[in-house]
């Protein structure tokens, strides 16, 4: 059974970042849309494949580009209750990352089983 919240069941959300953070719009955009989407009490995941695990990357700089730093918003996500953050473990070697160099808790999985786990969303949303 579903949990409801003010407005009717809750559906589960899954906001997938592939993109690397700065030179486009689109990971600040996800970013609001994931605070938006914890406003109205749902249930919200976040996953980071591709280039987007350097969203969470610790150690941003983005003044070169022209950008402004918004990766300490990450930080504040739990704030929202928004907990479930996922990383692919394949990104992340292929980048010669760990969990380590990352800002805030993550859950790392396996390529196939965060496949497994979008499966089970309502809504993914890719960026």
């Amino acid at each position: 059974m579903e949990e409801e919240n003010e407005s009717g069941v809750v559906k589960k959300f899954m906001y997938v970042n592939r993109k690397a953070p700065y030179g486009t719009i689109y990971a600040l955009e996800v970013l609001e849309m994931v605070l938006i989407s914890a406003a109205f009490d749902q249930d919200v995941h976040m996953a980071f494949l591709d280039d987007g695990v350097y969203e969470i990357k610790k150690g941003h700089t983005p003044k070169g580009v022209g950008m402004k730093n918004f990766s300490p918003t990450y930080r504040a996500l739990e704030g929202y209750d928004i907990e479930k953050l996922y990383v692919e473990k394949e990104s992340l070697e292929e980048r010669g990352l760990t969990e380590d160099d990352l800002l805030v808790p993550v859950e790392v999985m396996s390529r196939a089983d965060l496949a497994k786990l979008m499966s089970e969303m309502d809504v993914v949303l890719t960026a």
